[in-house]
């Protein structure tokens, strides 16, 4: 495996803009991204996020990369990651097949988040601002090391926050 080879996870809450930076991130290092709401729509016909279906779709997701990073692809995650357990799943991968992991959380105000959300068409995120509202009081803080991005701003701001702080 190359010594480049990168798992990078992007979490944060609903709205915050996860998937925009995690292509932009996707972009910068020639990497492909995994999302959980495409791999929840693949996994299940009738969505119920309940705890075990979530589990499903991240064990998915991880085994997922693991293949990817062992082909020296290096992958961007972009899922909420709201439990400190999910993210402990992911940095196992990466450290199973020695790849570098970094975590960058996504935060935004909240009227940019709200405005997101009821803006959202097309998009296979079935997120609303209730369930924003809810998982926000539920998120786990981020106990390893990690980026903060804002993404309350524009695209260049997104391209000059990754290109300072991500290696």
């Amino acid at each position: 495996m190359s010594s480049t080879t990168r798992l990078i996870i992007v979490t944060g809450l609903q709205g915050t803009g996860k998937t925009t930076v995690a292509k932009r991130i996707a972009e910068k290092f020639n990497a492909s991204i995994l999302r959980t709401d495409v791999i929840r729509k693949e996994l299940f016909e009738k969505r119920q996020y309940t705890p075990e279906e979530t589990r499903r779709v991240y064990d998915e997701m991880c085994e997922r990369a693991r293949k990817l990073l062992q082909g020296n692809t290096s992958i961007v995650l972009d899922a909420m990651f709201s439990k400190e357990q999910e993210r402990i799943q992911a940095r196992n991968v990466a450290d199973g097949v020695g790849a570098q992991f970094q975590i960058v959380e996504v935060v935004c105000s909240e009227d940019v988040i709200k405005e997101r959300i009821d803006a959202r068409t097309g998009d296979a995120s079935e997120a609303t601002y209730e369930i924003y509202l809810k998982f926000k009081n539920l998120f786990e803080p981020v106990l390893d090391e990690h980026i903060i991005l804002d993404n309350s701003g524009s695209l260049n701001d997104i391209d000059n926050q990754i290109s300072v702080l991500l290696y």
